[in-house]
């Protein structure tokens, strides 16, 4: 009888340290899981914080344009602020980067006209605007701006040098997912998760392509491989959110 209770005793025992290792193991196992997504996510740097203009100017400027404000998480060109008398102006980072995977969110009011301009060289007094020198992503309404009737000027377009295929933009007012992946020379744009620009930058084709384009006489335009990103004001009401970058 005592040789069967400690048996069981023993084997009672032997469940316990089973169950604790496995239990150990398995909280091992789920702090794996969860700080792998964690450790992704800090590659990213949000370059909008949803609440404040900051790491942001307006170009050629020390401060922000007030027709540029911050209106449910997202930045926003107000065309009326601009009728009355605030000033606007293209929006660049304080930064500049070189390699990198920049995504965002977009939308556009009915007629919009946008974009998100990079490798912008930020020297006002020798060249004006920021598409002197910057690549843009169009955005816009394709269905209601004239611009769209214009080829290499539609949503998603490398501006005047490249149409964007397949064409994957929703209508005005709805959001638009972007991405710029640019890495040693290489360049792809998506758009609503799909790939619909891909090209080399800097090379002999490239020069090509720009000198037929309506950059050739903007000496500069497309040569920076290092420079700011930009959005655009193109007077119209627009809207830009979840702005992330990793740096490559």
């Amino acid at each position: 009888m005592i040789r069967n209770i400690a048996a069981c005793c023993a084997l009672a025992a032997l469940i316990s340290c089973q169950s604790n290792t496995s239990e150990t193991e398995t909280d091992t196992a789920m702090t794996q899981e969860t700080a792998e997504p964690m450790a992704e996510n800090e590659e990213w740097t949000p370059l909008f914080d949803g609440k404040t203009t900051e790491g942001w100017h307006t170009y050629g400027s020390d401060s922000v344009g007030q027709a540029w404000q911050v209106v449910d998480g997202a930045l926003y060109l107000d065309p009326a602020a601009k009728k009355s008398g605030k000033t606007g102006g293209d929006l660049v980072t304080d930064k500049e980067y070189s390699d990198y995977h920049l995504k965002l969110d977009w939308k556009v009011a009915k007629n919009g006209n946008s974009g998100i301009i990079f490798y912008v060289k930020e020297d006002p007094a020798k060249y004006q605007n920021t598409y002197n020198t910057g690549l843009e992503m169009q955005v816009l309404d394709n269905e209601g701006h004239p611009d769209a009737k214009i080829n290499k000027h539609r949503a998603g377009d490398l501006y005047d040098l490249i149409a964007s295929s397949p064409e994957t933009v929703k209508p005005a007012g709805e959001w638009n997912h972007v991405e710029i992946i640019s890495n040693d020379g290489q360049l792809e744009l998506y758009q609503n998760g799909e790939k619909v620009v891909t090209t080399t930058l800097w090379d002999d084709n490239w020069k090509k392509m720009v000198a037929g384009s309506k950059f050739k006489d903007m000496e500069d335009f497309g040569t920076f491989k290092s420079g700011k990103i930009a959005l655009q004001d193109h007077g119209d009401a627009v809207w830009y959110k979840d702005i992330m970058i990793k740096e490559l």
